[in-house]
């Protein structure tokens, strides 16, 4: 089923190539807008995952900081979400 990652009334990703983990989805990085995002300088550490990056996302003047995050390199037991971004505070994810 597509899905799609919105803010501020503005569709940032959108994909029915999702993978779910922990109650997140990650979405593709080549489905997402990157017109509206912009790299944070945010890193978090999972103990089973890895380090975490993060984007800041801009919509019409407005900035929702670090809501989106990938693992440019994750453990091997989270290899299936490489190349993917997941989302949170306040972003929804939609059916399309």
């Amino acid at each position: 089923m597509k899905k799609q990652a919105i803010w501020n009334g503005k569709v940032l990703a959108e994909s029915d190539d999702l993978v779910r983990v922990e109650g997140n989805y990650y979405f593709p990085a080549e489905s997402l807008n990157m017109d509206l995002f912009s790299q944070s300088e945010t890193n978090t550490e999972c103990p089973w995952k890895g380090t975490a990056s993060y984007y800041s996302i801009n919509v019409d003047g407005q900035t929702n900081q670090d809501a989106a995050w990938y693992y440019p390199e994750p453990k091997s037991a989270a290899s299936h979400i490489k190349d993917r971004v997941a989302f949170w505070k306040g972003v929804d994810i939609k059916d399309a």
